[in-house]
């Protein structure tokens, strides 16, 4: 049982690191002064579901879930 909980503890910590990394990728949501004259349409607005920040928002939502299970998981038997 102890072995597992040392896979789980480094799974969770490649996690951690994976997570901060793809954070750290993303473009911020603001659209910045394209905004004002509503020219923010543009061809990676069209196609978002299948550019670069549509797979790091979806890769980061799938390792924020197993971030919450895993620290979930790792705290069990510490109450």
């Amino acid at each position: 049982m102890e072995i597992l909980r040392y896979i789980l503890t480094a799974i969770f910590i490649l996690d951690c690191a994976v997570l901060v990394v793809l954070v750290l990728m993303q473009e911020g949501k603001s659209s910045g002064l394209g905004a004002l004259s509503g020219s923010t349409e543009t061809y990676w607005g069209k196609n978002k579901g299948r550019s670069r920040e549509a797979n790091l928002a979806r890769w980061t939502k799938i390792l924020a879930i197993l971030f919450i299970v895993l620290a979930a998981v790792l705290n069990i038997n510490r109450f």
